[in-house]
């Protein structure tokens, strides 16, 4: 296959959650493939973020957003927004946690997760979906989350939402995919970034997950950019409604 396949040159990607960890490293190897890229966070400035650097100083332009993605009626109005800019790429990728047992997951942590994790990401699918299904082209990639098949620990919520993201991908691909809309996520593995800092300061449970992963190291948030190219390219053309782990072996240990 030509390494064309994999240019985005000209093509606009919204990377939500853009502002660090995965999203930025998705935001920035997008940019690197040629696409310019609207980043959309609960918190990035104006000027100066990290992720605007980065995408800029690859020749790209970079347009910024502040949603709350928990928050119905301003994730309907930036669905109109970013729809009105026609898009061709949507990362989903913004996301919360909240840890507790399930004795002790509050209704409000229930709710927050949810809504941030999975109805947000489905009502920007929505939105943007739709001008991507009339005009007959687009790429959506949501990050899904090794939880999308396993059920974790004191993360009810969580794994709640996750593993609605691997159905909601193969819903929408099963509606969109004939119009030439290609739906499909990453579920990463063990990554090293805020999301993970109890795991991985508890050296008890760190050494656990460490012993079960095969490459034998965290992930890292750049070892996401690849997939998000391959997702957000011509290359995967044909490739409709699956979840593909990132996670240095450990579906299959």
């Amino acid at each position: 296959m030509p390494t064309t396949a994999f240019d985005l040159t000209g093509r606009l990607a919204v990377v939500t959650g853009a502002s660090s960890g995965i999203g930025l490293a998705m935001a920035e190897g997008l940019a690197a493939a040629g696409a310019d890229i609207i980043g959309v966070s609960g918190h990035l400035p104006d000027t100066g973020s990290e992720v605007a650097r980065r995408v800029e100083d690859l020749g790209r332009r970079f347009t910024p957003f502040r949603t709350d993605f928990a928050d119905r009626a301003a994730v309907t109005a930036l669905g109109a927004e970013l729809a009105g800019r026609r898009p061709d790429i949507l990362v989903n990728n913004a996301g919360t946690i909240r840890r507790a047992p399930a004795l002790e997951h509050s209704d409000d942590f229930w709710d927050e997760v949810i809504a941030v994790n999975l109805s947000s990401q489905f009502v920007l699918s929505r939105a943007v979906g739709a001008g991507m299904v009339t005009r007959g082209r687009g790429k959506i990639i949501f990050t899904a989350s090794l939880l999308s098949f396993q059920g974790g620990v004191n993360v009810p919520g969580y794994t709640a939402a996750k593993s609605g993201i691997v159905g909601l991908v193969k819903a929408l691909s099963n509606e969109w995919a004939g119009s030439g809309v290609n739906v499909n996520a990453i579920a990463p593995g063990y990554i090293a970034t805020a999301n993970t800092r109890a795991l991985r300061d508890d050296a008890v449970r760190s050494a656990a997950i460490l012993g079960r992963i095969p490459a034998g190291r965290w992930g890292e948030a750049s070892d996401l950019a690849g997939a998000a190219v391959f997702l957000a390219s011509s290359a995967s053309d044909y490739v409709n409604g699956i979840t593909l782990p990132v996670d240095g072996g450990w579906l299959g240990r």
